[in-house]
């Protein structure tokens, strides 16, 4: 069985959730899913494990993607045999499979109302509220995703997942403070998130853009610095360190006002900011070139970042000519 599977299916590739979809006929071929009652059955069965469960929740999930609905429903089957309908996580899930089965507008609507009625009788339920913030961002009721994942975070101020989920929400609203405030939020419940720290930087770099305010570059540019303390190979973290400092030496002007009326994190000199050019560069680079050759340890890349960052080194290289 692929270690892969006990890891969260958001983190797989397309191709990696693929092959586990295409798995799935061997995987729940190996047993029959039924809980035996009786001791001397459950001696001679397969051994009960966590990761038994978390492998049938995570092939769901995978087959989900790839339209898989029959190993999908198999797998819910044998979680709602063991959990029984009453969890909180496997009713998630089913209401997941209703969404994926749904031909229409209106029957996800009747799945909405569904999930609102369980959230009558049961308002702290987590799972529902989540995948009912989900519904309703999927189907363009965006104020109403909002407003749902808000109530969630008064019940669950410490989940970190809907905090990230709401700062995307009001990004994809145009609304950068308040998604710069959600990201904040993210990197107190976990500071050495890398991944956090370079997209607060991306919604930094791209509010200075929209705003011209010098002060969000020069947060944006510690933000992708510390993503790439804690992650050295971080993709994401080069390139927003690369575009950030060529925004940085290209304006002069107002690193160096920024410099004069800081009170917080200051904008270094032009030599510093150079050499931080020239580092992300050469890593980027790196990273491009082993990664292309399919070295070892250094694969699993996103292609289409991979892709970017050959085009970014193309226009700089092509600048430096000129």
């Amino acid at each position: 069985m692929s270690s892969s599977l006990l890891h969260p299916p958001s983190q797989l590739s397309p191709a990696v959730a693929l092959r586990h979809s295409r798995q799935a006929p061997i995987i729940l071929g190996k047993s029959t899913g039924a809980i035996s009652t009786s001791f001397f059955q459950s001696l001679l069965s397969a051994p009960e494990t966590p990761e038994l469960w978390t492998t049938y929740e995570n092939l769901l999930l995978s087959c989900l993607r790839t339209e898989d609905d029959e190993s999908a429903h198999q797998c819910l089957e044998r979680l709602v045999n063991r959990f029984g309908n009453d969890n909180e996580r496997i009713m998630a899930l089913k209401g997941l499979l209703k969404e994926a089965d749904a031909d229409d507008a209106a029957t996800l609507n009747v799945i909405l109302k569904e999930y609102e009625q369980i959230l009558q009788e049961n308002p702290t339920n987590i799972p529902i509220m989540k995948r009912r913030v989900a519904l309703l961002r999927s189907i363009g009721r965006i104020s109403e995703s909002v407003s749902a994942l808000i109530s969630l975070l008064d019940i669950s101020p410490t989940d970190a997942e809907a905090w990230g989920e709401l700062a995307d929400l009001y990004f994809s609203e145009g609304l950068y403070p308040q998604a710069i405030f959600a990201l904040e939020e993210v990197l107190i419940l976990q500071p050495n998130a890398w991944n956090i720290h370079a997209r607060l930087g991306e919604v930094l770099f791209i509010a200075a853009k929209s705003t011209g305010n010098a002060s969000q570059l020069a947060e944006a540019l510690k933000r992708f610095s510390r993503s790439i303390e804690l992650c050295d190979d971080y993709l994401r973290g080069y390139y927003g360190l690369k575009l950030t400092t060529r925004q940085l030496l290209s304006d002069s002007q107002k690193v160096l006002s920024n410099k004069n009326e800081s009170v917080g994190f200051a904008v270094p000199d032009s030599a510093t900011l150079s050499k931080l050019d020239e580092l992300a560069t050469e890593k980027l680079a790196e990273i491009v070139r082993r990664s292309s050759a399919g070295e070892k340890g250094w694969q699993g890349y996103d292609e289409a970042e991979i892709k970017a960052t050959r085009e970014l080194l193309e226009n700089n290289s092509s600048a430096i000519v000129r």
